[in-house]
Formats: C-alpha cells, structure tokens, sequence
C-alpha cells in the first residue's frame, strides 16, 4: 500500500520542509471526511506567510532604527551646544511622563510605559543621554542597578508596564473538539438521512416504531462524536502540559540586592538581568555593564553578523541571543510591547510540522478511502439494480410506497456508513496520538521533546554523538589532584588546604590571584545570608578550591578588571587583564592544559621562584597533564604574565606566560551509562563521544563506559578536520571518541555520517556553538541543566537530568511509537477488508448487507478511536532495544503486515460469509425472526473477531502476544468496554441497532470463533516471509535478528 504512493509527494524530511512539499502532499489527500480534525495540528501556511511579512516590516524597522542611531551618534560625537544639559534633561523628563497614569505617578515611576519601549525600539541614543545614560533612567524607573528591584514592587511594575508574557491562542474547550467531530462528512450525510428517516417512518410506522431506524442511527452518531472529543480532548491536554513545560525558562536577576534565578516570565521593568554565552535575551533593555558582548539579531534583523554591545551601542531587543561574553542589562520593555512579542503572537499561530508517518499515512488513507468509496458506491448500485429488478419481477415497479423509499434510504446510509469505515480518518490521527501519549511519558523521564518528529525519528536512530561532561559523567566537580612547584598533590575532600602547607607564601599567592581574578563564576550572597558560588561546574570546582585557600574579597581589594575574554569552545581558555594596586597590569589565562602549556616559556619552581622553562620540563609537564588524564580527570592549567609595557586595549597577549598549576579535576561518569551504552550496542545504535577534553581523559572515560573498543579510534578535533573527503570515509566507521573537538568539528562528523553513510544521527549539544550541528542532525538533543537557551531553542527534544540513559529511553520511545502505529494500521486494515467485503459480497449475491449503519457506526468506532487508543499507547518493552534501527527507505507497510492482514481477513469472510449464506442450517435457526437472530449472530461473531484480533496485533512476529498485556491499563480498558458494549447493543439496545438477544449456545460460538484467530495468528506467524540477506552494520558487527527468530 505505502508503495503506491508517489515517493516525491508524500516523503516529507523530518525537518526544516519546504512550504512547497507541505502544499503538494495536502493538495494529494483529496478524500477527507474531516478536515477540521484530520488537520487540527497541521502548521496554518497562511499564517506562517503572515509572519514572514511581519518579519521583513521589523527588519527593516530595526535597520532605520540603526541608520538613526548611527545618526545620532554623530550628532552627539559633534556636540550638541543648543541649551544646557539640565534644561534638556528636565524638557525631555516631562515629556517622557507625559500621559503616565495616575497609579505611575503615585508609585514614584516618571516615564510613560510606552515611549520607554519606544526609547529601545526606535535605538533613541539622544534621548537616553539627555536622560542620563542607564543611571539616569533606573532612576526614571525607581531602581538601583546594584540592589535591583525589590520584590514587593513586582505587582505595581507588572500594572503599569506589563508583564513579560505573549498572546497565545486561547485554549480549545470540550465542547470545540465535539463541534469539530460532528463536521465530519459522511456524519453530516447520516444525520440528514436518519432524520428523513424517522419523517418517512412515522408517516409509514407511526409512533414509536417508525423513529427507531433513525434514532439508532443519531445515537450512534452521539456516541462516535462523543468518544472522539474525549480522546481528542485528552490529547490537547497533553499537549498543553508539554508547551508549559516548555516554557519553563529560567534568568540570573538582581532583586532585593542578591542574585536569584527566576521565570522569565516574570521579569518586570526595572529589573537587572544577568546575561551570558547562550542566553536568549528575555526582554527590550539597556546594557549597564560587561565584557565582550556579542549579540546574535538574526532572529529578528536577518543580519548574521553578530553585534557588539557597550555603553556607546547599548540597545539589547528581546528574542535575540547572547554569542559571546556577559553583561547586566536593564529591562525597559516586556511582553508584547517588544518587538519580539508582537513576532511571536504571529508565529504561534503557525503550528508544528507534520511528522513523515503522519504524512505518509495522509497517503495510504487516501489510496484506501478512494478504494472504500468505490467499494460504497458499488454496493449502493448493485442494491439498487437488485431492487428495482426485483420490483420489476413482481410487476409492481410502478407502484412505490413510502416503505420503498425507506428501504432506499437504508441502502443509502448504508453505502455512507461503508464510507465511514473505508475511510480511515484515524490513521493519520493515530500518529499524533501515539506520539502525545509518549511525549507524555518521556516527560515523566525527564525528556521534553519539544517537535513531534523527533520522538518519531529517534526511533530510527542509527548512532548517537554524544558529549561528555555532564551526559556520560554527573557534572559535579571537584578538585582531586594539583601540580604546583613541581610537585603533584592529592586533594582529599575538604582538605585542600592541608595539602598547600609547603608552599611558600609567592606561589600561593600567584595560585589564588590566577584562580580569584580569571573566574566566570562568583560568589553571591542568598536571601539567608549565607555564600555559594554560582557557575558553571568546572569553573566553581575551581573556585571553591580557591575559597579553601583564602579569601576571595582580600585578593580581588584594590584591583581593576580591565578585559575579559569569557571562555568559548573554539578558543578552549578564558583570559583577563587586571590593573593590580601596585599600578602594574597582569594578564590571567587559563584552559586546555596543552593549549595554555604552549602559551608559556616560564613557571614556579621547587623553591617558589619563577625560571625558563626548558624542553625537558615541558616533556615533564605534559607528562604530568597525561597522567592526570589518564586517571579520567579533566586537566587545566593557570598562567599569569605581567605587562610591562601597560594595557594595550584589546590586546590581551597569548605567549610569554608563566605557569601556576596544572589542575586535575574529577567528574564520576554516571550510574547505568555502561548498562545504556550496551543497551544501544545491542539496538545496532553506535554511540560516539564528542568532547573538547584531553584525548587521554576521553579515551579513559569512553573506555569506563564501554564505548571505546579495542578496534575503535579516538581522534583529535585538529587532526579530524585536516582529512581528506576520502581519508574521512575510510576512518568515520571506526571513530569512536573525537577529543579537543570544536563545534566545527562536531558540524563536520554529523554532516558526513547522514551524507556518506545515510546514518540517522541524533547529537547531543549544551554550548550555543552546538547549534550548527543540533540543527544539522536528524534529531538534535540539548542538555536540560547544562545546556544554554540558545542550544535549546536549536535542539528537537532536551534532556532534562543530562543524563545519557534518558536518551536511550527516547529512543525506546521512539521505535514503539513506529511499532505502535504498525500494529494499529494492520488491525486497522483487516476491519477495513472484511467490512466492506462482507457487506459488498452478500450485497451482490442477496441484494442485502447483513450489517447495518447503526452496526457499521460501531465497528467504525472499535476499529478507529478505540483501536488506536489501545494500540498507538502500548508502553515499550525491552525486546525493542534487541532489533535493528528502521532504515531511512524500508516500506511502512512490510510484507510481515500483509501476511497477517491477508491471513485474518480470509479466515474471517470465509466463517462470515458461511454463515451468511448457509447460517439457518449450520445453526438450526427456525421461525420468523431466524433472519434476524443471524444477522445478529454475524455481527457479534464479526465484533469479537476484532476483540481477538486487536489482542494478536500486540505483537506481528511473535507467538506469545500476552506478554506486558498487564502493564497496558489503556488496552485492557478498553477491551472490556468494547466487550461490555457490545453485550449492551446485543441485548438491550436491539430496537435501536437491529439486532435481537441472543442465547449463550450463540454467544459462546461467536466467543470461540473470535478466539480462533489466536491459534490462526499462530499459524500464520510459523509462515515464513521473504528473508533478506543477513545485512551488517558499517561497523563491521552483524545486525541482530528480528521478526519469527525472535519469538
């Protein structure tokens, strides 16, 4: 069936697609009973054109703006000698309070809401300086930019001048998703006939026998649309936790006079932001003050040059992205006066993609609602001729009666109803249900996939590149060993400094200003009073280390920071400048052992005394990093150099230093990574590590957690990307650790495993240099704690503990969604054979259907809402990770499916249609209502065929399909209240639904015969299929097994 489709119009990338590829594949799906619901998640194209619109006007709102700033800038360089400051001050502070509301005033706040948000908007540098630059508005805005705002006035800001939050699209009630279900189609269609239905049947029957055709018809309509809302309903609550998950992003502020953490969402005007590498920029603001800034407004100028920020260009927009350095920022504008906020009311409007298996089973449904339409219209016609060839017969084709046109009315709902059921609405649907209900789940294991397709996609996984620190290790570091003077030393515990004792008091010193001075991190005070220090892991491992040693405050007293460059993955080291209080300048560097080893020609010596170093001692040295590392410690070394000639702006030197130390920091790798990685091995997913560390500490961490094998090879970054295109091919397959990589490196390993070898790779990232590989991989995986909001923004599903088993469990995930779906669409495909055969045969050989609308309306409602919620939710078992991944081209629909759709839907016509036409004598039926009884006695058997049936799609290849059928509470739920069910129409609702009560002899002979397709799924699972060549991996292993040599 999928090979029916047209390759070009129905395979749709897994990301980033074309808007002409997501137009074609719609424009194919001709045949849809309900639009409103069949594509209810699909992305609005029309919107997504709007906000492009939307984007162009701000770009070139923000290029005026800057052409104006610049303008401005040299008007101001000029001079503007027109009043005096003070006038100019006090002109442009009134008119910036103009119009300010009443509650402003009171509170002491002295600048209009909205002409603030233009001062940013609009890069208004004239106005901030007659302000007073930064200081002068903060005070405008009742803050301090050192003690921030205070808490009790977050109410008061958020009334006067917002809170930091977007319009969304209000949430969808109960009620929507029914009207939505009742737009279905060929429902409509029923509706109109069951109510022309009880008109001629009252006119014909009277009261109340001539309304029950009709009102069983509209019951069964109420209870398909009701079932659909609830699990429609269900769904979209799902999907709203995960979008509230989503948005749980969290910045560093100043409040109250300490730093705290806090939602972004609730930022106010006032507040001081701390912004560094990766941040996304939460709201309009003014630089206060930093280092380096570099900012990325591609998002919103379509500019890919990033910006430099400072006092003299010191306009932060909301939604931009922190490339390099920190800085404090003033926010000025929040919500949806930023520009940002009004971008992002338009693009919320755009939803998701569709994922490929959504958009491929758009296609089979399709191909198999245009055969079921064919099937309907046939059976209409071949009804009809019957009729009127049997009132021809009788001689009465000229007398018509009102019980003739009920009877065509019943042969029309019929044919409807057979439409109803050939066209699978569900199919597509199925996959979004699948997918929300494992969204959910992975949630709850602390994965957020934040796009559908990757939970999809991971299932087909093939290889993960996966970084080190924090995702195979715990990201809690400390110091474990230092060398210093010549001499390597233990840490133990909390006593580092017992193990300083010999040091003589010029080493120490030169060891906690290199550690003090050259921190991104810091020591702040919390609400309780008490210290911590805040940063990343490894450099508060080293800071704390240092706070073992002395005093922080006493060291940094009297000095001056001069420069900073923050540390980023290309550079691998940070380095600063500090004007010290003797006048002289300093520069501080620290890094990769080996990159800051070759920075210096000096250190301390035994004694405390600084000499040249010679080649020996750099042979020792690096001998020392190696040892270190080969005990998996991560290895930095401190330098410092003294500027003899003073600052030099931006010109922080990078040779002639001196070494302090080399430190050996310890970071455990986690719990079960081992158990993980085997675990992948064994589901034919080659795990690689990607990590800027020392080959030596990589190679011993890869080799603790079972990724690096005897055959396997671990490269360094410098070497890898000097290869060849042809040297590449020839090595990729065995690369199993790539050290002291870059983020280029990792950009490189990622594209030519998808482009060389058709590799799936998922890649995980933290650093907001990931982003060009998180984008370029086929599912990009952020890290929750470690990972920047820029890796996020670019990553598919974030990982919320870090931790690499969590990754696996997605792609657990991932393969039992791809599985789920198979079973469902076999099961779902067998229904659809049998119904519109039983009905279409016994049709053109009796001039009747033995099932009804109202019967068809049911079995439609087993087979598609009830189906896919207890086939598309069966949690994963452990028997997934023991297959091969599914390949980029393998068929959906595989010749295993077919088998068993074929198998059943014979074995099930051929008892139905027996019965059919032979029926009263097999079962000894007599008397007037035997007619009825078998139809009856048809329809029950045909149900609880689908009852068993649903029971051996668990599992298409093996025998034993009860295993786990315990641990799935949805499928067990809804097996009983399908049974139950069932019993109720059978025995109390006959008025309603044509059937009459049937006595236990029949009842358990429609039990045995539904039970009997377990023992002919047995059968049917010992015929072999078409086996293809045991196929192997690139690495060189042979694929495990999968399908009957499994059971």
């Amino acid at each position: 069936m999928a090979s029916l489709l047209e390759p070009e119009t129905f395979d749709l990338p897994a990301k980033n697609p074309s808007e002409e590829a997501q137009r074609r594949w719609r424009n194919a799906v001709s045949l849809v009973r309900n639009r409103r619901r069949r594509f209810r998640y699909a992305p609005n194209l029309e919107k997504r054109e709007e906000a492009k619109h939307l984007m162009e006007k701000t770009r070139d709102k923000i290029r005026v703006g800057l052409m104006a700033f610049m303008a401005a800038l040299k008007f101001i360089d000029a001079g503007d000698h027109g009043r005096s400051s003070e006038q100019t001050s006090d002109d442009i502070g009134a008119e910036l309070a103009k119009d300010l509301p009443e509650e402003a005033r009171e509170a002491g706040f002295g600048i209009n809401p909205d002409k603030l948000a233009s001062i940013v908007g609009s890069y208004d540098i004239k106005t901030l300086k007659k302000l007073g630059g930064v200081e002068g508005l903060a005070g405008k805005l009742r803050v301090s930019p050192n003690e921030g705002v205070k808490s009790s006035d977050v109410p008061v800001r958020q009334n006067i001048y917002g809170s930091n939050k977007f319009t969304e699209k209000p949430f969808r009630s109960f009620w929507t998703f029914v009207w939505e279900a009742l737009h279905d189609l060929t429902l409509v269609i029923l509706i109109v006939c069951a109510v022309v239905s009880i008109g001629v049947g009252l006119a014909t029957e009277g009261w109340p026998k001539g309304t029950y055709d009709g009102l069983g018809i509209l019951l069964s309509i109420v209870l398909v649309v009701m079932v659909t809302a609830i699990s429609d309903y269900r769904q979209s609550l799902q999907f709203r936790d995960l979008d509230k998950e989503k948005k749980k992003i969290s910045i560093q502020v100043t409040r109250d006079g300490s730093r705290q953490k806090v939602s972004i969402y609730d930022l106010v005007v006032g507040d001081v932001v701390h912004l560094s590498i990766g941040d996304l920029v939460p709201a309009d603001g003014i630089f206060i003050s930093g280092y380096s800034l570099l900012i990325d407004q591609s998002s919103l100028s379509g500019e890919s040059v990033p910006v430099s920020i400072s006092e003299k260009r010191p306009f932060l927009l909301s939604g931009t992205k922190v490339q390099d350095g920190s800085a404090k920022m003033l926010v000025t504008t929040v919500g949806m006066r930023t520009e940002w906020g009004k971008l992002m009311e338009t693009l919320s409007e755009g939803g998701e993609d569709e994922t490929p298996l959504q958009v491929k089973l758009n296609g089979v449904a399709t191909i198999i609602g245009k055969i079921g339409l064919g099937f309907a219209v046939v059976t209409f016609l071949v009804l009809i001729v019957r009729f009127m060839v049997n009132k021809a017969t009788h001689h009465k084709f000229t007398s018509w009666s009102s019980s003739d046109a009920l009877t065509l009315l019943n042969y029309f709902a019929t044919a409807v109803t057979i439409i109803v059921v050939a066209v699978p609405e569900g199919l597509p649907l199925a996959v979004t249900l699948s997918l929300a209900f494992a969204m959910k789940k992975l949630m709850d294991s602390k994965a957020l996939v934040r796009h559908l397709s990757a939970c999809e996609t991971m299932g087909s996984a093939t290889c993960i590149c996966t970084d080190k620190t924090g995702t195979l290790t715990t990201n809690c570091m400390v110091v474990d060993k230092i060398w210093i003077c010549e001499k390597a030393k233990k840490v133990e515990g909390g006593g580092g400094a017992d193990a300083m004792t010999d040091l003589s008091d010029t080493a120490r010193d030169f060891l906690l200003q290199a550690i003090f001075h050259n921190t991104a991190a810091e020591v702040v005070k919390e609400k309780d009073g008490k210290s911590s220090v805040l940063g990343s892991p490894t450099e508060s491992a080293i800071l704390d280390y240092g706070l073992l040693l002395g005093d922080i405050d006493d060291k940094k007293k009297d000095c001056k920071l001069l420069k900073v460059e923050p540390f980023n993955s290309a550079k691998k080291r940070m380095s600063v400048l500090v004007a010290l209080p003797d006048s002289n300048t300093r520069a501080f560097c620290k890094g990769a052992s080996e990159i800051v080893l070759k920075m210096c020609d000096r250190f301390i010596d035994s004694n405390g005394e600084i000499v040249d170093m010679s080649e020996e001692q750099v042979t020792n040295i690096t001998n020392i990093i190696n040892e270190f590392a080969d005990e998996a410690l991560r290895t930095l070394c401190l330098a410092f150099k003294d500027i003899e000639n003073g600052y030099q702006e931006n010109n922080i030197p990078e040779s002639g230093y001196t070494l302090v130390a080399v430190v050996g920091i310890k970071d455990p790798v986690r719990s079960g990574v081992k158990e993980a990685v085997k675990s992948c091995l064994a589901a034919g997913i080659t795990v690689r590590m990607v990590t800027g560390d020392n080959i030596h500490t990589a190679k011993a961490i890869a080799k603790e957690c079972g990724i690096l094998t005897d055959d396997g090879l671990a490269i360094e970054g410098p070497e890898f990307r000097n290869k060849s295109p042809d040297e590449m091919r020839q090595i990729l397959p065995r690369i199993q650790v790539m050290a002291r990589s870059s983020p280029t490196d990792k950009h490189v390993l990622v594209k030519n495993l998808r482009g060389m070898f058709k590799e799936v790779v998922a890649v995980t990232g933290d650093g907001t240099n990931d982003a060009p590989a998180l984008h370029e991989s086929d599912i990009g995986l952020a890290m929750g704690i470690a990972g920047t909001e820029v890796a996020k923004e670019s990553a598919d599903i974030i990982v919320l503990d870090d931790n690499f088993s969590t990754i696996v469990n997605v792609a657990k995930w991932g393969r039992s969604v791809y599985i789920n779906i198979q079973k469902f669409v076999q099961f779902q495909l067998t229904v659809n054979v049998v119904a519109l055969m039983i009905n279409f045969i016994s049709a053109c050989a009796s001039g009747s259907a033995p099932l009804t609308a109202v019967q068809l309306l049911w079995v439609n409602l087993i087979m598609d809402t009830l189906g896919a919620l207890a086939l598309a939710t069966e949690p994963p078992h452990d028997g997934l990770m023991n297959r091969p991944p599914v390949g980029r081209d393998v068929s959906f629909i595989t010749k295993t499916m077919w088998r068993n759709i074929i198998g059943h839907s014979i074995y099930q016509l051929a008892i139905l249609l027996a019965f059919n036409f032979a029926g009263k004598q097999i079962l000894g039926l007599e008397g007037p209502d035997s007619k009825r009884v078998l139809n009856t006695f048809i329809f029950n058997t045909f149900v609880f065929c689908q009852v068993f049936n649903e029971i051996n799609s668990r599992d298409m290849e093996k025998i034993n399909i009860f295993r786990g059928i315990f641990s799935s509470w949805i499928f067990i739920g809804v097996m009983v209240a399908t049974v139950g069910f069932q019993v109720i129409i059978v025995e109390f609702l006959g008025t309603f639904a044509s059937t009459t009560p049937l006595n236990w002899q029949l009842w358990l002979i429609s039990v045995l015969i539904g039970a009997a397709s377990l023992i002919v799924a047995v059968i049917l699972k010992l015929i072999p299929v078409e086996k293809k060549e045991t196929s192997k991996h690139h690495d060189g292993y042979n694929l495990l097994p999968s399908g009957p040599e499994l059971a």
